[in-house]
């Protein structure tokens, strides 16, 4: 089968398109994000909040009920696994809040300096920790609350095991709100992250011959990688042997197959394909979780009429076909290669994702020491100017740090800023009115719930929210002067986001740019070994192998365009960055095409002399990137059943040619306005001697 297409269709490359534009403006500040509302997650953190806040409250005091209420934002964490990985996670998370609030106990017990120390020690360790075992949002900023918070609880250092215990229990009650839909929909979160891979296989399949090709066929690749961990997450020994999940398991690799046959159709197919094609995956998303509710493959004929039968668009729609076969039976009659176990290991090596954390080729280190270095001096700051609340400072500077980029950090800083200074006069009116204690903790929790409903879609309008509950927990936790309270969460949050942004500018910059040659390098390398086992005649690919071989390469396809996008975030290297957009667009695609040839049943075979000069061919674009020098690839070897590799490589190496003078060109330009200011200062020097 032709990776390229058709005999007929032409030479003509897809269209590359547009990069990614991370920018400071009013539609990043104030508009919504695609996505959709977080209602789940938003009546579980409500629903946590206030039972928790409520029984510590009736069990002690409300000033410790605010430890229990903090402590139950366990809800928020693990929100997409499995019920059986998300268990002990949780329980994870849960001993991260105690460690925290012992942590910060412990300190405040000791002097307010040390108390700061511990936030910016519990914000540099959750970063590190969460970063590493890829802990989605909200990361380490629960971990740097609840720390916080602790630091103002009263009692002293006989009361630490307390503290603790009502961060447990708060912990606890966040663990049972989360794991409450296990009796119910023990499945759903396979199912959803299955139906998730159609989904974008059908946006994937709309994007065809269109701009935005590029960026569908990332989203894609990150929801069936998603697909694919959820999944085997979920593989637990009692479970992996029923017809259910080998029915989910059979449908995880046809979505995975049908999304690299979807490769190879638009990077040889520069015209969109029929709508009814993206209809179907749409169909096949719903008919996960609902077998009855799969389409019928025979629609498919009318889109496989006049095309031959080993065209790039008949193979699509015929694994399209097979896979709603699929998905009508149960499992006991399904394909036993397609159904059977998944060759990898269930549970992350979690010890080797520390380790490899603090390699020099990794961003965890650098985010997590300038998430350390700056929390510790905004709270250094804040308690050097007198601030009363300077915890909130630390919190505020957690908050902004974790948009990553210099560009994003700007956007939640000025989006945490403004959301404050609006909550403080809802959060103000409410302080006023005095609320019995049953009124704060359900308004309480009705605003952490408003809260996780809005951030994932506006950092700002969460923060409108998040604050006053922020100002109801505090005032219960240490109740003073209501004015003295609102003015000091204003200063506190623009100390706080001055810093955050500060940190961002000043530590580490460059992490991300000066680490895109590697991953683009990482990707060519995979890709290489991909190729080489594809064409070898003399090797055979086992399904484990195979298996392997695809899932490094879909993770640094993924990686690649990751540590590209946040290389455009940072500031002065963004610029820099931009030129190298063709080359990270024809290494994707290279990427992908290589991935796209595992799949192939019976891929055609190549002479070995064809072979070792696609195999030099490789190893000189990659020493070129190493080298950042223009690469020398002479006549590539012709591809007759891989024209497309063929021509993204010829892409690739013009790209890089380009990438380079632009370099050379940027590097004596900067040479020669030095040798100005030099030669100015020289001048200078001379006539005042005169």
């Amino acid at each position: 089968m032709r990776m390229g297409g058709s005999a007929d269709e032409g030479p003509e490359r897809v269209q590359v398109a547009e990069r990614p534009q991370p920018r400071v403006d009013l539609k990043a500040v104030f508009g919504l994000e695609s996505g959709q509302w977080a209602w789940t997650t938003a009546v579980q953190a409500s629903i946590a909040m206030a039972l928790s806040f409520g029984l510590a409250a009736w069990l002690f005091t409300p000033q410790l009920g605010t430890l229990a209420a903090l402590g139950s934002m366990t809800v928020l964490y693990e929100k997409k696994t499995p019920y059986a990985y998300r268990s002990a996670a949780l329980a994870l998370v849960g001993l991260g809040f105690v460690a925290s609030v012992a942590f910060g106990s412990l300190a405040s017990s000791l002097s307010v300096w040390a108390s700061v120390v511990s936030i910016g020690l519990t914000a540099g360790v959750a970063t590190w920790v969460c970063a590493a075992w890829r802990v989605d949002k909200p990361g380490p900023l629960f971990f740097v609350l609840v720390g916080a918070i602790s630091t103002i609880a009263p009692g002293g250092w006989t009361d630490v095991p307390l503290h603790a215990a009502l961060a447990a229990l708060g912990a606890a009650v966040g663990w049972a709100v989360s794991m409450s839909g296990a009796p119910v929909r023990a499945r759903h979160p396979e199912y959803r992250a299955v139906s998730g891979a159609f989904k974008q296989l059908a946006v994937l399949l709309r994007a065809v011959g269109r701009p935005e090709l590029d960026h569908a066929q990332h989203k894609a690749s990150v929801a069936v990688a998603e697909a694919w961990r959820i999944v085997l997450l979920a593989q637990t020994r009692g479970y992996r042997s029923t017809p259910e999940a080998a029915r989910l398991r059979a449908l995880l690799r046809w979505v995975s197959d049908i999304h690299l046959a979807t490769t190879q159709v638009c990077l040889a197919r520069p015209a969109p394909l029929p709508e009814a094609a993206a209809d179907f995956a749409d169909r096949m998303a719903q008919a996960v979780a609902a077998p009855d509710r799969a389409p019928d493959p025979d629609e498919l004929d009318e889109l496989r009429r006049g095309l031959r039968p080993r065209s790039l668009e008949s193979r699509l729609y015929g694994l399209l076909a097979r896979a709603a076969q699929a998905a009508r039976r149960t499992g006991e009659d399904a394909d036993d290669e397609r159904t059977d176990t998944l060759h990898d290991s269930r549970y992350p090596a979690l010890w080797d994702a520390l380790r490899f954390s603090l390699s020099p080729e990794s961003l965890v280190r650098p985010t997590a020491l300038r998430m350390w270095i700056t929390v510790t001096a905004a709270g250094a700051f804040g308690l050097w100017l007198g601030l009363d609340h300077y915890y909130w400072v630390a919190i505020t500077a957690t908050a902004v740090l974790q948009g990553g980029t210099v560009v994003l950090a700007m956007n939640r800083s000025v989006q945490r800023s403004l959301g404050t200074l609006i909550g403080v006069l809802g959060g103000a009116y409410l302080l006023t009115l005095g609320l019995p204690l049953s009124g704060v903790v359900l308004l309480a929790g009705l605003f952490m719930g408003l809260t996780q409903l809005v951030v994932g879609r506006n950092f700002f309008y969460a923060s409108i929210l998040i604050t006053p509950m922020a100002l109801l927990l505090s005032y219960t936790a240490a109740p003073q002067e209501l004015q003295e309270l609102a003015g000091a969460r204003i200063i506190d949050t623009l100390v706080g986001s001055a810093f955050g942004l500060a940190g961002a500018l000043l530590l580490w910059r460059k992490a991300s740019a000066t680490r895109l040659p590697q991953a683009i390098v990482s990707v060519l390398e995979t890709a290489r070994e991909c190729m080489v086992a594809v064409l070898d005649q003399e090797v055979s690919i086992g399904p484990e192998r195979r298996y392997r071989l695809r899932r490094d390469m879909r993770a640094a396809l993924v990686n690649l365009r990751g540590v590209y996008e946040s290389a455009l975030g940072d500031v002065p290297r963004g610029s820099s960055t931009q030129p190298l957009w063709p080359v990270v667009v024809a290494t994707q695609r290279t990427g992908y095409l290589a991935l796209s040839a595992l799949a192939l049943d019976r891929p055609a075979e190549v002479g070995t002399i064809t072979l070792q000069r696609v195999d030099l061919a490789l190893r000189e674009l990659i020493s070129s990137m190493e080298e950042r020098r223009t690469p020398r690839l002479g006549a590539l070897p012709r591809l007759t059943a891989y024209p497309r590799i063929n021509m993204e490589l010829h892409a690739l190496s013009n790209a890089m040619t380009s990438a380079v003078a632009q370099d050379e060109r940027s590097a004596r330009l900067e040479a020669e306005r030095r040798a100005q200011r030099e030669r100015r200062r020289a001048q200078g020097d001379v006539d005042a001697d005169l």
